[in-house]
């Protein structure tokens, strides 16, 4: 059955390749931004749009949705971080998704399912054991960001929605992300791995990822939090040597931790210290991949 699907943050990488599908199959899809008519300019294919300072619209929207999808939020390494950016990083999401679950229980219908985006930031960085679904969150930055980011999701089962917060990886794609500023070093042979290259490059396909927000619009048994990265998961410097040998380029050419540190400051954390994730609640609830290797989502994304 054709569903009715409201979405946030639509304009970003995950948001225009999701559109993109659910329409494919059907679906209506609706979107709040910042700027409903650059919204319907930038998504042609959508059937509506409302601003944010517009609360009536949006609870219009809201009124006839079976699912939304909340993808709002800064891009976190945009630029060197500062107070400022943190701030906007913070505020972003948290107020963002505060103020959309306040319209959702002002809304006189509900939507059956409320899917966020969270991130694998939550585990906080540099730990050595796998982190699955049930271990703790961190205690830097972007750990606070998620945690207080789920716990304001969470906040919508108190209406009686069901509520899934996807912690996304690093998501592969040509089109924008880490995949795309790593093309163009590699194409000129001097591509490499960043910091060290030991620490673990939790990936996801962005095709893969579009399709899991499917299903957990679509399974009404998957609730709380899933971890969205590829069961495939190897170090910066196997993926890196990956890349090198699906492009014909070296991979030996290692950018230095210090030189991270000059480009994003604080931000530096989240490149140079992934963390072992294990996406086993998602395997549980039965989502099947179809990138579970790095060296097959490379080749199908770098095939051109």
């Amino acid at each position: 059955m054709d569903k009715n699907i409201l979405i946030t943050g639509a304009t970003g990488l995950v948001g225009r390749n999701l559109i993109g599908k659910l329409i494919e199959r059907g679906d209506k899809v609706f979107v709040i931004s910042r700027s409903a008519d650059k919204a319907k300019k930038q998504l042609a294919d959508i059937s509506d749009a409302a601003s944010w300072d517009d609360e009536e619209k949006i609870i219009q929207l809201i009124n006839n949705a079976d699912s939304i999808v909340n993808l709002a939020g800064e891009n976190v390494m945009a630029q060197r971080w500062n107070e400022d950016h943190k701030k906007n990083i913070y505020d972003s999401r948290i107020n963002t998704t505060a103020k959309l679950i306040q319209l959702i229980k002002r809304a006189e219908s509900k939507p059956d399912s409320f899917v966020s985006a969270s991130a694998v930031g939550y585990y906080g960085t540099g730990r050595n054991k796998e982190c699955t679904e049930d271990a703790p969150p961190g205690d830097d930055f972007l750990a606070k960001v998620t945690m207080d980011w789920e716990a304001e999701a969470q906040k919508v089962e108190s209406a009686g929605v069901r509520r899934v917060s996807l912690r996304i990886g690093i998501v592969l794609s040509t089109e924008d992300g880490a995949l795309a500023k790593m093309i163009t070093p590699f194409k000129y042979f001097i591509g490499g791995p960043l910091g060290s290259g030991k620490q673990w490059f939790p990936w996801i396909h962005i095709s893969d990822l579009t399709d899991f927000f499917i299903y957990a619009i679509n399974m009404n048994m998957l609730s709380g939090p899933f971890n969205a990265v590829s069961p495939g998961i190897v170090t910066m410097k196997e993926f890196c040597k990956t890349m090198g040998k699906v492009m014909s380029r070296p991979s030996f050419f290692n950018v230095p931790s210090f030189v991270i540190k000059l480009i994003f400051g604080e931000g530096a954390g989240a490149v140079l210290s992934g963390n072992k994730i294990i996406p086993e609640n998602t395997l549980v609830r039965g989502f099947s991949f179809t990138y579970k290797h790095h060296e097959e989502a490379l080749k199908n994304l770098l095939k051109d």
